[in-house]
Parts: structure tokens; C-alpha cells; sequence
């Protein structure tokens, strides 16, 4: 699952950067729970939350089957 979410965030990097910003994966548990870093303009970001859960979250739980949340730290 973890290769997966690599390449789903792969695809989503240029845009995040494109706004001055950034993603890291931190983990992928068993459980399905990813752990994302947000990097650059998006720490601090009044949108961020936004973005990662109306974004983010579900492009790589639509591409990614068993994925059940993402987690920023």
C-alpha cells in the first residue's frame, strides 16, 4: 500500500508546489491510516485542513483501496 501512496502523492506534488508548498509521507500503517508532513506555504496555511481532506484525502482514498485516513503532522 505504501508504493501506491507514493505514487498518488507523486502525482499530487506539482500542484501542492505550484501554491509554494509540499507533502512528505511519513507512514503508512496496516491499518490504512497514512501520515502525511505538510511542508513550505501549507505549514501554517489557513486552507491546509481543507485541502488535505477535501483534496488530498480524497484523491489518495479514491486511487488507493484500503486507505481509511490521512493524518498531518
Amino acid at each position: 500500500m505504501q508504493d501506491q501512496v507514493e505514487k498518488v502523492i507523486a502525482q499530487l506534488r506539482p500542484v501542492i508546489q505550484a501554491d509554494g508548498g509540499d507533502l512528505e509521507l511519513v507512514n503508512v500503517s496496516e491499518d490504512g491510516v497514512v501520515t502525511l508532513r505538510l511542508q513550505g506555504s501549507c505549514t501554517g496555511c489557513d486552507s491546509a485542513t481543507m485541502t488535505l481532506r477535501n483534496g488530498i484525502e480524497r484523491w489518495i482514498r479514491t486511487k488507493v483501496p484500503g486507505v481509511r485516513e490521512i493524518v498531518a503532522v
